[in-house]
């Protein structure tokens, strides 16, 4: 996506419909991921979706793009009645909490019994197999019952540090000219965002349950690893970017400007 959007920059700023390009690689493994993992297509998605508000694509079709998207969102629920299930969980946990609202209820519990300051590191009741998947899925909640509210709301700052700093790494290599590695780290920050934001917001009951990890901190040797490699195309674009302050080139002209006779 990052190598598109950055050939065809003025394409995607001035004419409205050429974003259908990017949008129809996104329904490949968006389609590809539906049935399985609802979870993983909703981050695609977000990514590909911010790229191109970043990239300066047209944001009415944007608005309408999610709009449809979100229709299909709602519909692959009611069809489904396990995932029907979660939502209505969701709404009301502790009318089945000990069938369908289990996790959600037992994830609240840890938040309760966290408090302020929390019961100390390494001292959670709740991860001792009363709250499944407390080492990946749940484990904000964990960290909320261990650090209580002050190392939720600390955890909750180091990411949007971390995202809002992904996002100035490109904005700088934008302004240079660097439009690839401006584009990488875009996507990178909205990876982070929406999976940062939607596995904190399944673990505090704002969102039905779903199964995505916590980045950098969830149980999981293949999802460190993508997420140090992607921490390094971050710190690869910077560097480039301090190094090359200015391209020759201009990204917001036609590749092939017309000739005057």
């Amino acid at each position: 996506m990052a190598a598109f959007m950055s050939r065809f920059t003025y394409d995607l700023r001035r004419r409205a419909f050429s974003m259908w390009r990017p949008l129809a690689v996104l329904a490949v493994p968006a389609g590809l991921l539906l049935a399985p993992d609802f979870g993983g297509m909703v981050v695609f998605t977000v990514c590909v979706i911010g790229m191109l508000m970043m990239s300066g694509a047209s944001l009415v079709l944007l608005g309408g793009s999610g709009l449809l998207l979100g229709s299909g969102a709602v519909m692959m629920v009611v069809i489904e009645p396990y995932r029907l299930a979660r939502w209505t969980s969701f709404l009301d946990p502790w009318a089945d909490q000990f069938a369908t609202g289990y996790q959600l209820t037992q994830a609240l519990i840890a938040f309760g019994r966290g408090h302020v300051t929390g019961t100390g590191l390494g001292n959670s009741v709740q991860k001792l197999h009363y709250l499944p998947e407390a080492h990946t899925d749940f484990i904000f909640a964990v960290i909320a019952e261990e650090l209580g509210m002050i190392g939720a709301i600390i955890v909750v700052l180091l990411f949007t540090l971390f995202i809002a700093r992904a996002m100035w790494i490109g904005r700088k290599a934008e302004l240079a000219g660097h439009l690839f590695g401006a584009y990488v780290s875009y996507g990178i920050g909205f990876v982070v965002a929406a999976q940062a934001f939607i596995n904190m917001a399944v673990s505090s009951g704002l969102l039905p349950t779903k199964g995505l990890t916590l980045p950098l901190m969830s149980y999981g040797g293949s999802s460190l690893l993508v997420t140090g490699i992607m921490v390094g195309l971050l710190l690869r674009t910077d560097a480039e970017t301090r190094h090359r302050p200015r391209r020759a080139s201009t990204p917001y002209k036609p590749r092939h400007e017309p000739r005057l006779s």
